[in-house]
């Protein structure tokens, strides 16, 4: 599950914010394709910069396979894709 939080940063367009990580905070270590331990993940985004950072839309829903259409606004697609 991907934790959003209001206290989380939000990025914006002025951020450039280069080293990004996932953080699974059920397992207290860095989330590694489940890697980090068993059961479930609660994982959020960690910017060297700002800390932990919301995002939005998560970039792995744009790895679905051609055909599916994420439920996103044409401006979130875009974004994320940029």
């Amino acid at each position: 599950m991907i934790v959003r939080d209001p206290a989380f940063h939000e990025p914006g367009d002025e951020d450039d914010c280069v080293r990004l990580w996932y953080v699974c905070r059920a397992h207290a270590r860095p989330y590694l394709h489940e890697a980090c331990g068993e059961g479930a993940h609660l994982i959020e985004l960690h910017c060297a910069e700002h800390g932990p950072e919301n995002l939005w839309p998560d970039p792995r829903m744009l790895m679905f396979p051609d055909g599916f259409v994420p439920p996103l606004s044409e401006a979130q697609l875009s974004w994320a894709r940029s």
